[in-house]
């Protein structure tokens, strides 16, 4: 809690002090240290400041800056003595546990993800290349007596507002005001990525630096002083493998001696920028200092930098304060004759110099390069995957083999989870007794539950697969190779890998999407991305195919995947066309090494993926399959077998009869608008069950043909190939079940993927669109192709 958020009469002990620099200096020299009793006492007529009680005296403070006061309280006005003793009891507990708050922040693929799984036992995806970490992942664990709270923010290469990853970190820094940052650098490209360690410097933050994969320093024969370094840019530095868990308790000592303030490597230096721009930076940060309320999150210096750079953020800070006119005045001022005394430089480009030179030289004196060449490799495939002849057919055969292994492999333990699937159904049916919980079980539950999660082996191996070319480095390089594709219907390179991304779900993908900086892109990237079959859409192919196509899967299997980026390509071409203006976003994109990802790694992104389908089969698809098989078995028929409700619905063809269940009254109601699409209504049902959640469509065919019990061991592909009792033909046929399965792969984004949608691009207008687009265009391929697989 805040110290801001504290009523007048309530007490508090102090936790510590956020902020930074002067700020937190003047606040801790005024008794706000950590352990010490505040109690609230007055508010100023405008609410602001307010008067506290500290150590015997008296002193008042603004909300903005009670607000970087972290506090536990003691006592809140209203409370019984019983409350003020447990609350008293629980402080007295928080102030014998020392809690460090920190941030990791990095490069992308430098390897902060690894580092947080490792420290804080999460099972984060962890990917070789940029926007895997889209949001900010939280984390704790308990080391040395400390309460570490872990946080893996996006990767960025500064801390401009240029990207949304940027804007984000540096968001998060100047409101948690983390205790320690640890930057993460890849070791075995120290010079780019040392870049973002001089930004922080310029922020003066308590901060450790974590070389990460310094394995690969050290197969390279390469010789790096990184004590020498660390003291030399005031930073301590500490090698670690994060992949291995190699380095990291002597990184959290680190952080520990850093936090206590004894590090002996630890002291403030400012990286040089050149005589004149030090002479404008002077200026700006006197006039900086003098606004009290700006320093408070930022260091004067780095703000006046941002400021030289033209930095939209910057701007907007500086210009809410009562000071921000001058200061830009000055600014503007201050470039105006910089440019008069420099006709041919750009400041920015002179900054960013200078930071390389200052890493360059530090570099000189601590680093020898190793003889052997760690690229080589890397260099050596390139030079095959990204070959202009091999690269289109190495990429299409590979995505060939995917689709072929989802299939041919999972085919055996799909068929053994299918034979117990089946076995449970018989021996409920035998040891129950007949009635409604019998057939609850039997139907609704098994039927449902159990006709999907027969497809767990299909999806594991899916994830297996594109989690192997993630790791590896080759999904970057798949961007490459489709940057031209895609910059002629209107997007670049960097909205691929969101897109197949799109193959495992799409609400991950869209999110992934904020790696891309142009606005226009960025949204045409989201509306696109839920035409991706999302591994959610993949039980149906499964059990389409290999009911109907058994001959040749795999073909049928990847038709599908093209069919849909094929209609995600021509509808990224319309919005670029008709809607979005022109984008001249350069394509710039970093293309890792190639890294031969950890079994074990591989193994746990894809049973995290596993864990989270089958928490889906014990919630949202069991009820989903309960109500589908209430909704079908009520209202129920007053007596009449079987044979007498067939020749009544037989006689009234496929008007809704009184002897309808409500399911099959919904069905027929809604079928009309789906039968030229050769629907069924069930089928017209199951793809209506589907809008929620995609995997709800084969629960729902598992409920609706769950057979009686003569039929229990048949499985649910061999129940839609037989004959229905009323019409005497199948429901499904080669022509519907195409149509079928290229509805679902088109129509309404579910709803998690909609809201994903909304959020992303914030605006409900984006999320409606989706619904009616996709549905029209799926309604009429559906048709399309329905029509023509009649011919044949």
């Amino acid at each position: 809690m805040r110290l801001s958020e504290m009523p007048i009469g309530s007490e508090a002990v102090i936790v510590k002090v956020l902020g930074h620099g002067a700020f937190r200096k003047r606040v801790m020299e005024m008794g706000f240290v950590r352990g010490r009793t505040v109690k609230v006492l007055q508010q100023a007529p405008l609410n602001d400041p307010v008067k506290y009680s500290i150590m015997g005296y008296e002193v008042s403070l603004r909300r903005s800056e009670a607000s970087m006061i972290e506090v536990d309280p003691v006592s809140l006005p209203g409370q019984t003595p019983r409350e003020r003793e447990e609350q008293h009891e629980a402080v007295e507990h928080a102030k014998k546990e020392t809690v460090i708050n920190v941030a990791l922040i990095g490069n992308p693929n430098c390897g902060k993800t690894s580092l947080f799984n490792i420290a804080s036992g999460a099972k984060e995806h962890v990917g070789n290349y940029s926007g895997v970490t889209v949001d900010a992942k939280t984390g704790h664990f308990d080391y040395k007596g400390y309460r570490f709270n872990i946080v893996d923010l996006p990767g960025t290469y500064s801390l401009t507002s240029y990207s949304p990853e940027e804007l984000y970190v540096r968001n998060y820094l100047r409101d948690y005001s983390p205790d320690v940052i640890i930057n993460v650098v890849d070791a075995s490209n120290l010079e780019r990525n040392l870049y973002l360690a001089t930004e922080l410097i310029d922020m003066d933050r308590s901060m450790v630096i974590a070389l990460n994969m310094y394995d690969e320093v050290r197969e390279s024969g390469a010789i790096l002083d990184y004590k020498m370094l660390g003291e030399m840019i005031g930073v301590p530095m500490v090698p670690i493998v994060a992949k291995t868990g190699e380095g990291v308790d002597k990184l959290f000592d680190a952080v520990i001696k850093v936090y206590e303030g004894k590090h002996e490597a630890v002291r403030h230096i400012h990286v040089n920028l050149g005589a004149d721009i030090e002479k404008m930076l002077r200026q700006l940060i006197d006039a900086i200092k003098a606004a009290p309320d700006i320093g408070m999150h930022f260091s004067p210096r780095y703000i006046a930098i941002k400021l030289l750079e033209g930095d939209q953020e910057a701007n907007r800070i500086i210009g809410k304060t009562p000071e921000g006119e001058k200061i830009l005045e000055l600014r503007d001022q201050l470039l105006k004759q910089f440019n008069i005394d420099h006709t041919d430089a750009d400041i920015q480009e002179l900054i960013a110099a200078e930071k390389y030179g200052f890493i360059a030289g530090a570099l000189a004196e601590t680093y020898k390069a190793g003889e052997k060449d760690t690229l080589t490799r890397t260099h050596v495939i390139d030079d095959l995957v990204t070959n202009k002849l091999f690269g289109f057919p190495i990429f299409f055969l590979i995505m060939f083999f995917i689709f072929w292994a989802t299939f041919a492999i999972g085919q055996y333990p799909m068929d053994w989870i299918e034979d117990l699937v089946a076995w449970l159904s018989q021996v409920v049916n035998n040891l129950m007794p007949d009635g409604i919980l019998k057939d609850m079980i039997a139907d609704g539950i098994i039927g449902g539950v159990g006709g999907v999660i027969v497809f767990l082996p299909n999806i594991l191996i899916l994830y297996f697969c594109i989690s192997f070319m993630e790791d590896s480095g080759y999904m970057a390089r798949a961007a490459f190779i489709m940057d031209k594709v895609m910059h002629r219907i209107g997007l670049h390179g960097k909205s691929f890998i969101p897109l197949v991304m799109g193959f495992g779900c799409n609400v991950p993908a869209i999110m992934a999407s904020r790696s891309i900086e142009s606005r226009s892109s960025r949204i045409i990237t989201i509306l696109i991305n839920p035409f991706m079959s999302c591994s959610a859409r993949l039980p149906i192919y499964v059990l389409l195919i290999g009911t109907f196509f058994p001959k040749c899967p795999a073909l049928v299997f990847m038709g599908l995947y093209i069919l849909g980026i094929i209609v995600a390509m021509v509808t990224a071409k319309m919005l670029r066309k008709f809607y979005f203006k022109a984008d001249e976003t350069p394509f710039v994109m970093e293309l890792p090494p190639y890294r031969i990802p950890t079994f074990k790694a591989s193994m746990r992104h894809t049973w995290a993926k596993g864990e989270q389908y089958l928490k889906k089969m014990g919630g949202i698809i069991l009820v989903a399959s309960i109500v589908v098989w209430a909704l079908n078995y009520f209202p129920i028929r007053d007596g009449k077998d079987q044979a007498e409700i067939y020749a009544e619905v037989a006689r009234e063809g496929e008007e809704i009869s009184p002897n309808d269940s409500y399911l099959e009254m919904a069905g027929k109601a809604i079928n009309p608008v789906l039968s030229p699409l050769g629907f069924h209504w069930r089928a017209s049902v199951a793809a209506l069950a589907g809008v929620p959640a995609k995997e709800i469509v084969v629960s729902t065919l598992g409920v609706l043909y769950a057979g009686d019990e003569a039929e229990t061991n048949e499985r649910l592909g061999e129940r839609l190939e037989k004959p229905n009792p009323i019409t005497h033909k199948p429901d499904f046929t080669h022509a519907s079940a195409l149509s079928f399965m290229i509805f679902i792969l088109l129509y309404c984004p579910c709803i998690a993927t909609i809201t994903a949608i909304v959020k992303e691009t914030h605006s409900w207008r984006y999320g409606a669109f989706s619904i009616v687009y996709n549905t029209l265009v799926a309604w009429v391929l559906a048709f399309v192709a329905y029509r023509i697989a009649l011919l044949f």
